[in-house]
């Protein structure tokens, strides 16, 4: 829902709304400015306004970060990492930039990493977060499973423990592609459902449903441990 006033973040949640999922986009204002216009509608110290403002309201607060941008250094991840800690987040979102031919980025498409080396890099992401905050809920992005067919299971396992369905009517997918071979698009969301959990159980996760809050559970510090899946969020 974007960036809104303080009253209106009260009212949603006084009436029952209690996560909100507002993405930084990158902690760099430098970077930050590249991507956008420098304009009212694009600022920076806007947005960051309204994930404090998210946080004083007490809504358990999402944000995240594309990994593979257009100017983007490993410094300005870095950043991003130690930004997430500092704000004490809830949920982080964030995997592989993919360029799409119909926006202006598209136009430096030569100057990026390859896929594979993106891909990589948002797995890194993930376990590095994971272990700088152990209790935070971490999407496994549908981008990873654009870039990887294994995306999302690998990404659980390095990290990840949440998992975002695509609830949209297959008749309006085609109108909301932000990236081109985007998985599912003739799923229905009860063959979503499905598809879901035999991932979640092949990447030797746990389905918690019905369950709320932060990850609670700290994860094994060897791999092939079960890791509990505490949320599905929309895509």
């Amino acid at each position: 829902m974007g960036e809104q006033t303080e009253e209106t973040f009260r009212e949603w949640f006084a009436c029952g709304a209690h996560r909100y999922l507002l993405r930084i986009e990158t902690s760099s204002v430098d970077l930050y400015h590249k991507l956008h216009p420098n304009n009212i509608t694009h600022s920076y110290e806007k947005r960051l306004e309204a994930l404090h403002l998210l946080k004083k309201t007490g809504y358990q607060v999402g944000t995240g970060v594309m990994i593979g941008l257009p100017f983007q250094t490993i410094e300005n991840l870095a950043d991003d990492l130690l930004f997430f800690q500092k704000l004490d987040v809830d949920m982080v979102g964030m995997g592989p930039y993919i360029e799409h031919e119909r926006t202006p980025l598209y136009q430096y498409k030569d100057e990026l990493l390859s896929k594979t080396e993106r891909f990589n890099l948002s797995l890194k992401m993930v376990a590095l977060l994971r272990i700088l905050m152990k209790d935070i809920n971490i999407a496994s992005t549908t981008a990873m499973q654009t870039l990887d067919p294994q995306g999302r299971e690998k990404a659980i396992k390095v990290g990840a423990n949440v998992i975002m369905p695509n609830l949209t009517p297959v008749k309006y997918r085609e109108n909301y592609l932000l990236y081109e071979n985007k998985p599912c698009l003739d799923e229905e969301a009860s063959e979503c459902q499905n598809c879901l959990e035999a991932r979640i159980r092949i990447a030797g996760g746990e389905i918690g449903y019905d369950e709320m809050g932060r990850f609670t559970t700290l994860l094994p510090e060897t791999a092939g441990l079960t890791i509990k899946i505490l949320s599905l969020f929309l895509d």
